[in-house]
């Protein structure tokens, strides 16, 4: 339980590092950033990820998460390059849980 919360701080402080750190033609931060949260998913048990979609919208986003999200909204390149990142290994490992068709 400790190791996972530490994770999603970890996931959601990176983000927002990312964030405050990249201007909008330079993305060097979002390899990294990318890379942690592929590895997160790879990483991670199904029944892991089984249990935190469970308590998604039962506790609110840490502010610096909350901020980092928004950043990305409003920033399509950005959004772009770090959703082109992530996108597939995330959904592979989606489909292998059972948690898309």
């Amino acid at each position: 339980m400790v190791k996972k919360i530490a994770s999603t701080f970890f996931v959601a402080s990176a983000i927002a590092l990312f964030c405050a750190a990249v201007s909008a033609q330079d993305f060097p931060v979002l390899d990294q950033i990318a890379g942690k949260v592929v590895q997160k998913y790879q990483q991670a048990t199904c029944e892991q990820l089984w249990q935190e979609r469970a308590q998604k919208d039962k506790a609110p986003k840490p502010q610096m998460e909350q901020r980092a999200l928004e950043m990305l909204k409003s920033d399509p390149q950005m959004r772009s390059a770090f959703i082109n990142k992530v996108a597939a290994p995330i959904a592979n490992k989606m489909f292998e849980c059972g948690m898309i068709p």
